[in-house]
């Protein structure tokens, strides 16, 4: 099985997410349909990740990613 093929498991919000390996945290995002939206931030294993660093920070299985949408309201 080549490395295109393989598949890993992180949890997004304490929820099981597949993803097919090799995995980063924009391709994530771009899944969740979060990847252009405003107010979004990302943490990896406790650790913010900046919009920025999204496509160059890879993913491994059972990583646990936190995504937080700011919003408006009173």
């Amino acid at each position: 099985m080549n490395a295109q093929s393989q598949k890993l498991s992180v949890l997004v919000n304490d929820r099981p997410h597949p993803l097919a390996a090799p995995a980063n945290l924009a391709g994530l995002m771009r899944e969740l349909g979060l990847a252009q939206a405003r107010g979004v931030a990302a943490a990896v294993e406790g650790e913010v990740v900046p919009r920025a660093s999204w496509e160059t920070r890879a993913l491994a299985g059972g990583e646990r990613i936190l995504v937080i949408r700011a919003t408006q309201g009173g």
